[in-house]
Parts: C-alpha cells; sequence; structure tokens
C-alpha cells in the first residue's frame, strides 16, 4: 500500500523509496535487484546471496563481518530470492537502531550502510572470481537445501504441480536451482554472473524509519550509485495460459501420508480491478480456518490432515493444499471440487463475505505494522503499477459484494490435479 509521505527518487542506476516513520526504533534498509526469470542463471542467483554475505575485501571472512554488523548494536543482514510472476527478486535486507536512541547518539547508520555496500558491491574475490573456499562451501549448502526439498513432501509436492502445471512457462523455474547446473558452477562463473546482474538488474532500494530525508540521499548516493546502469526496466510479462483441458497426475514415492495439490488459473493477478473479489474468494474457500475447504474437508469428513488454499497474485494462480490418506484420495479431491462449485454456484452467505472483509483487511494490517512487511507490499504495487493509498486499499475491500466473488469464482479454470502418494495407494 502506498503511504502518503513515499518520496521515490530516480538516482543514477537505482530508485530510492524513502518512507519516514516514528513507528520504529530502527532503520530498515532493502535493497531489491530484479531480473527476468531464466533457467541460464537461475541457480547462480540461488547461490549468489550467500556468497555475498560471507566476506567482502574489507572483512575477509566469515567471523570479521559478522563481528562487524555485530558491532554496529546488533544490526542485522538477511537475504533470499523469490518468483515475482515470471521475475526473479533477490533481496537483502538490513535493520540498524535508530542512532537517535542510543544515549551517546553514536553515528552507526553511516557505518552500517558502508558496511551493505561491502557485501554487495565489494565481495571478497579471488582473482577473476570469488574467494573458491567460499564459493565451494555454499555450493555444498545449496546441494542440501536442493536435495532435501524432497524430504519435506509438501512443498516437493507443490514444485511438481508447478513443473506439470506451468510446463514451459518461465514461472515453472525453480527457486533454488538445479543439481546439473549447480555442479558446473565455478567462483569465477558465479562472479561473472554477479557483474552482469550488478550491471543490468532493476535496483530499488527501500529506506523506512525515523530519519532525515537529505541524510538518507547523501548515503544512498554515496553507497549504493551504479555508474553506467540505466536501471532499465526490463520486466518479463506474466505468461497467461488458458485451460483447454485440466490433467491429472499421480506419483507414487515412499510416502505414509498423500499430498493432494490442485492448481486453478484465476486469470486475475495483484492490480486488476477483481484483485479484491479474488482476496474475499480465497478467504472464504481455503484461506482461514473457517473456510470451506478446512470446514468441510478436514473437520466434517475428516479427510485431510489439512487443507487450505492461496493464491501467487503475480502470476493469476490459485493452489490448494491438501495431505490425505492415500486410500481418501477419490473422496476428498470431489469434495475439494464440491467446494469450488459451491463458490460458483453462490452457496455462502453475506455474513461469511463480512467476516471475510474483516480477516483480510487485519492480515493487511498486521503486515503494514511490520517494516519488512510494509516494504514488500509496496514493492508488489510498484511492480503491478497499482499504487494507493492504504485507506483506499481497504475501502476497495471493504466494496466487496456477494456477487462480485461469484463472477470471481466463475472465471477460475481447475488446471492440474497433483496427487503425490504411496507405492500402494493411489486413485481407485
Amino acid at each position: 500500500m502506498k503511504i502518503t509521505e513515499e518520496t521515490l527518487l530516480e538516482k543514477e542506476g537505482y530508485r530510492l523509496h524513502i518512507l519516514p516513520s516514528k513507528k520504529y526504533k530502527t532503520i530498515t534498509i532493502v535493497a531489491k535487484f530484479k531480473a527476468p526469470l531464466k533457467r541460464e542463471g537461475i541457480t547462480e542467483r540461488a547461490l549468489l546471496p550467500h556468497v555475498l554475505q560471507k566476506a567482502t575485501n574489507n572483512h575477509p571472512n566469515v567471523r570479521s563481518l559478522q563481528s562487524a554488523f555485530e558491532n554496529l548494536y546488533g544490526t542485522a543482514l538477511s537475504s533470499d530470492g523469490s518468483k515475482k510472476g515470471e521475475n526473479h527478486v533477490i533481496s537483502f535486507r538490513m535493520e540498524v537502531v535508530n542512532e537517535a536512541y542510543l544515549n551517546d547518539q553514536e553515528p552507526i547508520l553511516e557505518e552500517a550502510v558502508q558496511l551493505f555496500n561491502e557485501v554487495l558491491f565489494d565481495p571478497k574475490t579471488e582473482g577473476q572470481g570469488f574467494d573458491s573456499s567460499i564459493v565451494e562451501r555454499e555450493k555444498q549448502t545449496l546441494e542440501q537445501k536442493i536435495t532435501s526439498i524432497k524430504d519435506d513432501k509438501m512443498s516437493y509436492a507443490n514444485m511438481r504441480l508447478m513443473d506439470h502445471m506451468c510446463k514451459d512457462e518461465p514461472y515453472a523455474l525453480h527457486v533454488h536451482g538445479y543439481l546439473e547446473d549447480l555442479k558446473s558452477i565455478t567462483s569465477e562463473k558465479l562472479y561473472a554472473y554477479y557483474k552482469d546482474m550488478i550491471a543490468k538488474d532493476m535496483l530499488d532500494v527501500y529506506v523506512i524509519g525515523d530519519m532525515d530525508q537529505k541524510t538518507i540521499e547523501k548515503l544512498t548516493d554515496q553507497y549504493f550509485s551504479r555508474k553506467g546502469s540505466t536501471n532499465a526496466d526490463d520486466d518479463q510479462v506474466s505468461v497467461t495460459k488458458e485451460v483447454k483441458e485440466s490433467r491429472e497426475v499421480i506419483e507414487r514415492e515412499e510416502v505414509n501420508q498423500g499430498k493432494l495439490h490442485l492448481g486453478y488459473r484465476t486469470y486475475t493477478k495483484f492490480g486488476d480491478d477483481d484483485y479484491y473479489a479474488l482476496q474475499i474468494f480465497n478467504g472464504i474457500f481455503g484461506g482461514f480456518p473457517s473456510s470451506k475447504l478446512f470446514m468441510n474437508v478436514r473437520e466434517k469428513h475428516s479427510l485431510a490432515y489439512y487443507a487450505a488454499s492461496r493464491f501467487e497474485s503475480h502470476k493469476g494462480l490459485l493452489l490448494v493444499f491438501s495431505g490425505v490418506d492415500p486410500k481418501d484420495y477419490d473422496q476428498a479431491k470431489s469434495i475439494i471440487l464440491e467446494q469450488m462449485d459451491a463458490m460458483k454456484n453462490g452457496d455462502f452467505t453475506e455474513e461469511q463475505v463480512e467476516e471475510t472483509k474483516e480477516q483480510v483487511i487485519h492480515q493487511l494490517q498486521e503486515t503494514m505494522d511490520n517494516a519488512n512487511g510494509m516494504i514488500e507490499v509496496l514493492y508488489h504495487q510498484m511492480l503491478s503499477g497499482a499504487e494507493m493509498p492504504a485507506n483506499e486499499l481497504i475501502d476497495n475491500i471493504r466494496k466487496v459484494t456477494k456477487e462480485q466473488v461469484i463472477q470471481m469464482a466463475k472465471k477460475i479454470e481447475l488446471d492440474t490435479i497433483y496427487f503425490l502418494t504411496s507405492k500402494e495407494g493411489g486413485e481407485s
């Protein structure tokens, strides 16, 4: 949600978003690097944040860099990679105490920003590459993470659903990368990709907290400017595939609990007029403990260990997750499909619509109370080109009618049913 005090400034090689707020005793700085999702580079992008956080040329080992952050009153740095529609975003987040709240008022903000700069723009190098020992260590860690996805059957089932549902779409790419690509990454190859990312990715820098705008501009101009970068938005438009015929995929593994996941196409994304109706639809259908999926599949029929839904707001997908006994596959599937039919037929009350609005608004307000959550919502809005004040967003949620929710439901089409079951279980 767009906060009225937000200042957006086009800088040299980045966009600066300043959000003054007296709500927090810390200052949060987030740098987001965005590029189109591509198989070539997705594994490098999964590996890079971990390598960059381990050492800089000025702090050449993990202990030295960690100590430098800790000495700044426990300044914390974290990072992750995520998919936003057909684009990939690497986020680096730093939270530093506001020096105005310190007794001696040490000027630690500049030191923290300088350290952030080192992590992003001056990582430890060795010849024409990164420090090879760091790269090899982080490759091993990422290899373990990729391998362990299969042990988390819910995550694995979701990944396999995307493999089938979004085949030949960039969105199907695995956010953690691929083992076969990881093996061929050298410190030199990774560093070459990093240099390209730093030069070409769309960079947005968010700063939120109680601070002076001129001070922030001076610091970011000094430590985030990318000379020679046009910061052109190479946005990859989200692929919207029409469902011609839904498919059913059953895969067998050594599992005790089956994972029944369904993928729908909503044809609605963040920023669309009926996005608010989608929020209410999802809340009633499977987004909250009072939802149809939870009450019917789990509570009433005791067919699932869990049953819920969520939507991918930049891709136009609705995903249903449930854990069921393999022998109950057909019945559980039928009841899930019945709940969608009930939504299309308007089999829910005005009271449910109003209750769900309040739940969605409460969820939104909780997100707004957190600095990182606020930045995420702002970033979502900017990517979709649908920026608006918080009160307008809440008003739009309150305006949703039951009829609009029904019309939203009628747009939604089943694409893929995926069932991960035991070697003996499955369809009857």
